[in-house]
């Protein structure tokens, strides 16, 4: 019995608690985990969101997007050299563990801003809750550059330019063959958000160097073509992919349109916020 115990108690560290421990990336034993996870946390927040009265719309969207930047940038703090902050503190910046803390902080800051606007404090909860994220993304990257300093100062235009050039250039080929599904605004930012995580990926491995892919596919991929240029038909097929068969297979009904408009939000934030992150890190030589 004991013997059955140590291995298991093996296999955790090994698949689970190592990986957190050392930040050295997925396998496919946890890649498997946490998207059975995330699917699961899906269903936890359309329930949640329903009982808040929240509609999942673009401008929902939008107001939740600086929790994102602020989340990402929270994660640099930990990735920083600096040790801004210690273990076992730290433990809580690590992927998958920051998703829960940032993920509880942001339903806080829902919550309170809607309690404002039913108050009538404030008229639309979108705003304050919007101000809220930004404050929070400012304020940790005031702590970074306190800490650290601009080390390559291009990422960023290239990561928002590269990802905006090729998001236009897919867009006037949508728009020659007429498609409403890949012209439509939503379905461009969830494109441009993978393409800007694509663009850190290849400026990273490819030009900077001395950054890698710690996602199981992309790393596959990477080492196969012998280059990051990959990651851009990967994100391309992808995305065209998923987005056709989210506009075309669900029902248009609210709670189906609720659905979808969540799990496009997923596939956003799954782009933007490795993308911000990458972005930070290699500005700032971390």
């Amino acid at each position: 019995m004991s013997s059955l115990i140590d291995k298991i108690l093996q296999f955790i560290n090994t698949y689970y608690l190592n990986p957190i421990r050392t930040d050295e990336g997925y396998n496919l034993v946890n890649t498997f985990t946490w998207a059975i996870v995330l699917g699961i946390c899906i269903f936890g927040v359309f329930k949640l969101l329903n009982k808040l009265e929240v509609k999942i719309t673009p401008r929902f969207i939008a107001s939740i997007l600086p929790f994102v930047l602020a989340g990402s940038s929270l994660r640099v703090l930990e990735d920083s050299p600096a040790d801004i902050v210690h273990p076992p503190y730290s433990y809580l910046l690590i992927t998958p563990n920051i998703y829960f803390l940032v993920f509880a902080v942001t339903v806080v800051c829902l919550w309170l801003s809607i309690r404002l606007q039913k108050a009538g404090l404030i008229k639309d909860f979108h705003h304050i809750f919007a101000g809220l994220g930004l404050t929070w993304f400012f304020a940790n990257i005031v702590i970074l550059l306190h800490f650290q300093e601009v080390v390559v100062g291009y990422v960023p235009l290239f990561v928002i330019g590269a990802g905006t050039g090729l998001t236009f250039a897919f867009y006037l080929v949508a728009q020659r063959s007429k498609s409403s599904i890949f012209t439509n605004p939503l379905n461009l930012s969830i494109l441009l958000a993978h393409l800007m995580d694509a663009s850190s990926t290849y400026i990273g491995v490819d030009i900077i160097k001395g950054y890698y892919e710690k996602h199981v596919v992309p790393a596959y991929l990477i080492e196969l073509t012998g280059t990051a240029l990959v990651m851009y038909p990967l994100k391309l097929i992808i995305f065209i992919g998923v987005i056709y068969l989210l506009d075309t297979q669900f029902e248009d009904d609210r709670q189906s349109s609720n659905m979808k408009m969540l799990i496009k939000m997923v596939i956003l934030i799954l782009g933007l916020a490795p993308a911000t992150r990458n972005t930070i890190r290699m500005t700032l030589g971390i």
